[in-house]
This record gives structure tokens, C-alpha cells and sequence, in this order.
């Protein structure tokens, strides 16, 4: 019964009140599909509501976004009841709680005078709904005042949000109606009742109660005019520059009586113009003020060049000009001549300057009255007044007028520099003490300051020192070497070698005679040494079994090794067995041994040792032994003995050399060896 109650009197509160949202402009963050209708903002408020799924009554936006936004302008100001909200359902609630609602959940609606949120007032704000308490169609009351319905929702990035909470949000509204006073100034179930405070602007639209005044009214009921010096919406605006302060409307804010000195306007808030200042910006400001006090026109901000005093009515006092007459005239030849805006001297110049100021110099080379005389040339630059040589002269002159050279001997800037080591002192340039036609032996460089370098002597530097002892005491003059000469060389200049055969300091040391030549400077043989001799020195014989050049030969087969001569080899004490020659590295000759190859081997051999005469070579037929020297046994004959005897008829009488038998063959045999039968 008490639902049923509820039901009554909501439905009658919504039929007492109008939608102020119908067919109104709207407008959503992320359109679904730009462009297509099906899914526009202004479906949600152009009164369709009979299919709550994608039939195209709905406004729907681009899913997966972070926030979704939706407003609707009601295009002026209203008193609002209450709002009712469509949620989309697919007209099903089950799909409505299973895929629709996650990303409903959280929502917020918001009434404001503009599209910020920011700044209207919240009405409602989800902190408990869930998929399964959400309703599909949402009502909250909101008595507030405003242009601007807006639904918002968020899911910030970093946020930690309920379970339920889809992870983003998108608008799904079907329809949004706004239900309150379609005027303002009315309150009541049927907007009939006037608001009962005469200067409210809105009221509540239940109880009637101020909840804004009209501009220029203030207090609980707007009984009060705005306090003296405000005026306008809640009294916040400041009134202008009125003359008579009281006399300021309380409403438009307007001075009613007049501005006060310096200002203009309805309102008095505008400064006079430029170069105008006092009652109503009547009077103008002086001439000579760069700009005046809009208030009493004195110059607070300056006079005009030239000019100066509070009312700038004054020109500047003689010797200065322009603004603030804070220059200083230049040199003017009349000061009282000098004009007081553009410092112009009227007469001209002073000697010595030049310009309109005569705050200009003269050039560089010129001075006098308007600058017209020419300096001296020797001058580095003379007396803008007078033409003297203030600031010295050019190189190589000097006196008051630099009209005097240098005296022979000195150059440069005031002559204080004395010439180098010039061939000729009167060559020396008074300019920069450039040596003219050269140096003398020994100097060099442009200013023949500069002694040879080390190892060098001799006009320009050119001669290269000889081998001195030290070089740094080669005379640079001459190249005489102070200290004496490097060993190895002689002279004055050290620049002669040594004789042949001699080295050394002053060449006294003689050369080994072993050397075929040695080096100047320490002797050593560089040219090798005679045959037989080694050494860096040349000092030392051939090591035992060596001779001839460099040692490189070896001796040869010397019955004596340390009588082998080391210079040519020759044996001194003649060969050992074997050799014959003066070298003895010849063997002995076939048929001949033994020391010097003096002995001869026996005739049986077949050739003999030729160091000890054995018959290494075998023997002849018919003979063995080491010497040859026995004949063969009785029976036996040929090589060696290896030959037996044929059937010799006596067995003595068989040949040891070659078998025969000498006295004839046994009975039965034949042949010369006797061997064959008959």
C-alpha cells in the first residue's frame, strides 16, 4: 500500500512539473560512430524511449575510454526537481546486470551554468550501487538552479576500483528527463507560486526560499540593497570612481552624480584619454608633458625633451638638453648656444670637435677649428686642439712635432731601441730596426738580435760547425771550435779528419799496423784487419787452427796444429801421414803413405793406407796379409786365397797367381788349371 502510495506521488510530481530537457541540445565525449545517427547525444533527450536496445533511441559512445561525459543545455537557466535517467537495458534485465551495468557503476550527475562540471553543483554521485542494485531507470531529486544537466563517469589510471567496476566506461543513455519550473521566479508542484522575496531571482522550488538575488539585492530574503561601494549579482561588483560614492546604483552600478577627476564613463572606471585629466577628462594636458596625471594633469611621467618641472614649463638651464635635461651639452663654441631639446650647438664647434653636439672628436689625423688642419704623418696622432704630437710619434721619429729621425743606432717608438748586429749600423731601419743589408757573421733574424743557432756560424747563419769537442762552444762568428776538436779530427774549424794511421784527440794516436785502415775517431780497424789478425783492434791472432783474412780459413792437416803459419796457412813443421804440401791438405799420391807421403807401399798391394801403408785395398792375386807380404798356402791361389788348385801333377808347382800348373796335370785331367777330365 505505501509502495503503491509512492508510486502516486511521484508519478503526480512528474505530471506537476516539465521536462526542460526534451529536444534540447546535447552532446557526448567519443561519439561511437561520428557522424552516424543511430548513437547521437540528442537520442537521450528527444523524448523516444519505447526501445531501450540498439534500435537508435539511445546515445551511445566509443568504448574502452578512461572518462565519458554527457550534457544537455537547457538553454536558459531553470529551477530543477528532479532527473530521471533510461539506463540502456537491451530490454532485458538479465543482459542489462550481465554486460551493461559494470561500466555504468560510479556515475555522477552534476547541474551547472556552464559545460564545466567544475563548476555547478554534484546531485548525485554512485558510491554503492552494483551490477545488481543498480536500477535501469535512475531518479534524483536536485533543487538547484541551472543551464547545464551533465552526466560523467571515470576510470582514472592508478585508481583502485570495486570488483564490479568494468576497467572502462562508455555512455549508454536511452533518455534523460529534466523535470522542474519552466520560468524562474515560480515555485510550487505546479510552478504557480511566485517567489515570496520581491528581489529573489530564483527560489527553492519546493519551499520558495531565496536561494539567489537579483543584481543590486543582498540578505536571507534579498531585503537589502548592496552595502555603499558594490552593486550587482550578490553584490560582488566594486563600484567605479564615482564622485559621490553613495551615489553609485546599487544595480547597474552606474555613478549616478558624475565620475571624480580623472575618470569617465557610466561607470567611471575608464581613465581620461591621453593628454586630457580633471572633471569629466575636460581639460587638456600641457604640450611639453610626455604624459599628464589624468587626476590634476600635473607630468608624472616626464617632459618632452628639453623641458623639465612639474608642469614641465620650464627649458633646461644652460650646458644641458633633452629629456630630463639629463645631457650635457658638448663642446659648443658658445654654451649659452647649445639648444635646450636636441643639444645642437647653433655657433658650431670648439676647435677640435665636430658634429651637430660637437661631441665628436676630430678624426684620426686631423684637428683645429671644424677639424680642417692635417696632423703631421710621423705623428701617431696629434692634439685634436693644437696639432701637437700628444700621443707620441710613428716609429723612427720623435721631438714635439715628430718632424726628427732616430740618430744612428737607435729605431722604434721614441728611438729607445738600440740596433741589432747589422752589417752596416747606418742600414739599420729607424722604423723597426730591420737590418738592411743584412747581419754581421754570426746573427740573424730581421733585427740581427739573435745568435746562431747551435752547430751553425757565419754570415746569415749559413756555415754549419765542424766537429768540435762540445758544440755549443763553436764560435758563432767564424765557427773556431773553443774547446777543441771531437776526437778523430784537427783544424781550427775541426772540420779536417785524421791522417791515415792516426786517431784520437788532436790525431796523436797511430792506428794498429795489423789494420788495413782504422776509424779517425777510436782507432777501431772498420776496415778490417791483415791476414791472421781479429779483434775491433786488430790485436789478436787466429785461434789455433785457423788463419788468412778474418780467420775464416781453416788449417790444414799440420803434423804441429799450433805450427800452422795464421797468416797463410803453412805448415811450419810439415804434414801428418797421409798429406804432402805446404798446406798439407793434399793426400798422398797412389803407392805412397806416411809423413810427407815419403814412403812407398809394397808392389803386392793393391793400393795402400796412405797414412800407415796397410793394404786396406786388398792384395794382388797370389798374396794376403795387412802388408801383402805372404803368398798363398800350397793348393790355394787367385783373390785373396779363395781359389783352389786344379789336379796339378805336384801340387807345388800350381801358380799362386792364377792357378796354372806349371809341370802339367795328374793323369786324367787336362786343361791349363787342370780341372777338366780327359
Amino acid at each position: 500500500m505505501l509502495s503503491m502510495f509512492l508510486l502516486i506521488v511521484v508519478f503526480a510530481s512528474s505530471q506537476a512539473h516539465v521536462n526542460v530537457a526534451l529536444n534540447k541540445p546535447a552532446y557526448q565525449q567519443y561519439p561511437a560512430i561520428p557522424g552516424d545517427d543511430r548513437y547521437n547525444a540528442s537520442n537521450a533527450v528527444d523524448g523516444r524511449k519505447s526501445d531501450l536496445g540498439w534500435s537508435g533511441q539511445c546515445a551511445v559512445s566509443d568504448y574502452g575510454k578512461h572518462t565519458a561525459t554527457w550534457w544537455v543545455n537547457l538553454t536558459s537557466i531553470h529551477s530543477i526537481h528532479h532527473i530521471i535517467i533510461y539506463f540502456r537495458t537491451d530490454n532485458y534485465d538479465s543482459r542489462f546486470r550481465s554486460y551493461l551495468a559494470d561500466d555504468l557503476l560510479g556515475f555522477s550527475v552534476y547541474v551547472s551554468n556552464t559545460t564545466e562540471r567544475s563548476q555547478g553543483t554534484l546531485c548525485f554521485k554512485d558510491r554503492n550501487f552494483t551490477i545488481n542494485t543498480i536500477p535501469s531507470v535512475f531518479t534524483t531529486n536536485c533543487f538547484v538552479h541551472g543551464q547545464y544537466v551533465i552526466y560523467y563517469n571515470e576510470r582514472l589510471p592508478g585508481v583502485v576500483y570495486p570488483d564490479d567496476y568494468l576497467k572502462s566506461v562508455f555512455i549508454q543513455l536511452c533518455e534523460v528527463e529534466v523535470y522542474g519550473c519552466p520560468a524562474t521566479g515560480f515555485y510550487g508542484s505546479n510552478c504557480s507560486i511566485p517567489c515570496p522575496d520581491v528581489n529573489c531571482q530564483y527560489c527553492h522550488i519546493e519551499t520558495g526560499y531565496s536561494q539567489c538575488c537579483k543584481p543590486g539585492y543582498q540578505g536571507h530574503h534579498c531585503e537589502l540593497v548592496c552595502s555603499s561601494g558594490s552593486y550587482g549579482s550578490a553584490c560582488n561588483a566594486t563600484c567605479g570612481n564615482c564622485r559621490d560614492v553613495n551615489q553609485c546604483d546599487h544595480v547597474t552600478g552606474a555613478c549616478l552624480t558624475g565620475c571624480s577627476a580623472g575618470y569617465m564613463g557610466d561607470l567611471c572606471i575608464t581613465p581620461c584619454p591621453s593628454g586630457f585629466f580633471g572633471q569629466n577628462c575636460s581639460e587638456i594636458c600641457k604640450d611639453t608633458c610626455t604624459g599628464c596625471n589624468n587626476v590634476n594633469g600635473l607630468c608624472d611621467f616626464g617632459c618632452i625633451p628639453g623641458w623639465m618641472g612639474d608642469l614641465c614649463n620650464k627649458v633646461c638651464p644652460s650646458g644641458s638638453y633633452g629629456a630630463a635635461c639629463n645631457f650635457t651639452c658638448g663642446n659648443c663654441r658658445d654654451v649659452n648656444q647649445c639648444d635646450h631639446v636636441t643639444g645642437a650647438c647653433l655657433t658650431g664647434c670648439s676647435a677640435g670637435y665636430m658634429g651637430d653636439l660637437c661631441k665628436t672628436p676630430c678624426p684620426s689625423g686631423f684637428f683645429g677649428q671644424n677639424c680642417s688642419e692635417i696632423c703631421k704623418d710621423t705623428c701617431s696622432g696629434c692634439n685634436n686642439f693644437n696639432g701637437l704630437c700628444d700621443s707620441g710619434c710613428i716609429p723612427g721619429w720623435m721631438g714635439d712635432l715628430c718632424n726628427k729621425e732616430c740618430v744612428k743606432g737607435s729605431y722604434g717608438t721614441r728611438c729607445n731601441e738600440t740596433c741589432g748586429n747589422c752589417r752596416d749600423v747606418n742600414e739599420c731601419s729607424n722604423f723597426n730596426g730591420t737590418c738592411l743589408t743584412g747581419c754581421d757573421a754570426g746573427f740573424e733574424e730581421n733585427l740581427c738580435r739573435t745568435r746562431c743557432a747551435s752547430g751553425l756560424y757565419g754570415v746569415d747563419c749559413k756555415e754549419i760547425c765542424g766537429n768540435c769537442r762540445d758544440i755549443d762552444q763553436c764560435f758563432h762568428r767564424n765557427g773556431t771550435c773553443l774547446t777543441g776538436c771531437a776526437d778523430g779530427y784537427q783544424g781550427d774549424l775541426c772540420k779536417t779528419p785524421c791522417p791515415l794511421g792516426f786517431f784520437g784527440k788532436d790525431c796523436m794516436k797511430k792506428c794498429t799496423e795489423t789494420c788495413l785502415g782504422c776509424i779517425n775517431v777510436n782507432g777501431l780497424c772498420a776496415a778490417g784487419c791483415l791476414p791472421g789478425w781479429i779483434g775491433n783492434f786488430c790485436d789478436k791472432e787466429c785461434h789455433i787452427g785457423f788463419y788468412g783474412v778474418s780467420c775464416n780459413k781453416t788449417c790444414g792437416n799440420c803434423h804441429d796444429l799450433k805450427q800452422c803459419d795464421h797468416t797463410n796457412g803453412t805448415c811450419l813443421t810439415g804434414c801428418v801421414s797421409g798429406y804432402m804440401g805446404d798446406m798439407c791438405q793434399t793426400r798422398c799420391q797412389p803407392g805412397f803413405f806416411g809423413r810427407d807421403c815419403s814412403e812407398k807401399c809394397i808392389d803386392t798391394c793393391n793400393g795402400c793406407n796412405d797414412v800407415n801403408g796397410l793394404c786396406d785395398y786388398g792384395c794382388i792375386p797370389g798374396w794376403v796379409g795387412y802388408f801383402c807380404n805372404k803368398e798363398c798356402d800350397k793348393g790355394s791361389y787367385g783373390f785373396e786365397c779363395n781359389e783352389t788348385c786344379g789336379h796339378c801333377r805336384d801340387v807345388k808347382h800350381c801358380s799362386k797367381v792364377n792357378g796354372s800348373c806349371l809341370t802339367g796335370c795328374d793323369a786324367g785331367y787336362d786343361g791349363d788349371l787342370c780341372k777338366s777330365r780327359e
